[in-house]
């Protein structure tokens, strides 16, 4: 990103009351203004199914300011998905204020108000209307599929998610807006919103990364390079590189932690440290930290040549 200067062109679904559903970038990039030639739609057209207009967009935005309108948090969040931005270095205060509540349909996203009528007006057509979810932030891959990734149930990472290439998202993993993966990684767990995963980690098996839409939390948590979150762990602190946290360990910034020398400290203090081993002591129960040497095994490489 050589300027915080934006745009996009795209389409915008609009409902019967004016409300924006949502909006789809088909061109977009950083620069002050539309790059000449860039196809665009010249005129509106109306979807009788769903009772609403498609309107062509075309914005310019500073990405360092808050968002004004639906059509700008969906062109930062294309932004995100497109690798064009990386999680947290794009503006998304007051983005749920500007987003509505959507209908995620088989046929497009539709207003809450109409979902009946649509959904009766279908069926008299002989089709079953199929709600994929209800929710302010879309499926990624409905506007965004980046190359080199696998992702195995499309409803688990969030417009607005950043994988990089490489990356594996099984089924039980999950990836919020403004987070995700800056290498080949391993996800099946949990990575909230503002949480960055470096290359060659992996979130075990329902793992889970604090965030920070819940409980007013500001810390952003960072997970380092050839990390790996042991099956159901959890985590409310950074890690450095070549770190583990062991299987059924979850640790928060409060959590108690032994040292090799004996003393005790708050994991906060830990935080972003490298070459760390996080475990519960299995007969005193104390969780504690030892430092790490050699390495845990690493990613299956042939698992990542998406």
């Amino acid at each position: 990103m050589s300027t915080t200067q934006a745009w996009g062109v795209g389409i915008a679904t609009v409902a019967a009351d004016g409300t924006t559903l949502d909006t789809y970038f088909r061109h977009l990039g950083f620069g002050e203004a539309v790059p000449a030639g860039t196809p665009s739609e010249s005129q509106t057209h109306t979807d009788p199914r769903r009772g609403v207009s498609l309107v062509p967009t075309s914005l310019v935005i500073d990405t360092t300011a808050a968002p004004t309108s639906a059509s700008d948090v969906y062109l930062r969040l294309h932004l995100l998905s497109h690798r064009l931005a990386k999680p947290r270095t794009v503006n998304l205060d007051g983005a749920f204020g500007l987003l509505a509540n959507v209908a995620w349909t088989s046929l497009g996203p539709v207003s809450l108000d109409a979902l009946e009528d649509v959904r009766y007006n279908q069926l008299k057509q002989g089709v079953q209307l199929v709600v994929n979810g209800v929710d302010k932030f879309p499926r990624m891959t409905d506007y965004v599929v980046p190359s080199g990734v696998r992702i195995a149930d499309a409803s688990r990472v969030r417009l607005g998610a950043h994988l990089a290439s490489g990356t594996t998202v099984m089924h039980e993993g999950f990836c919020n807006f403004n987070a995700g993966t800056l290498g080949a990684s391993m996800v099946e767990g949990r990575i909230s919103a503002g949480v960055v995963v470096g290359d060659g980690s992996d979130i075990g098996g329902g793992a889970s990364i604090m965030g920070t839409l819940s409980g007013g939390g500001k810390e952003m948590v960072t997970v380092g390079e050839k990390c790996l979150l042991g099956a159901n762990s959890g985590l409310g602190i950074s890690l450095g590189n070549n770190c583990v946290v062991e299987a059924g360990l979850y640790v928060t910034a409060g959590t108690q932690v032994k040292l090799p020398d004996g003393a005790t400290v708050k994991a906060r203090e830990l935080s972003g440290a490298n070459d760390i081993l996080f475990r519960r002591n299995s007969l005193t129960g104390a969780v504690e930290v030892v430092q790490r040497t050699g390495s845990w095994g690493g990613l299956n490489a042939a698992l990542h040549k998406n």
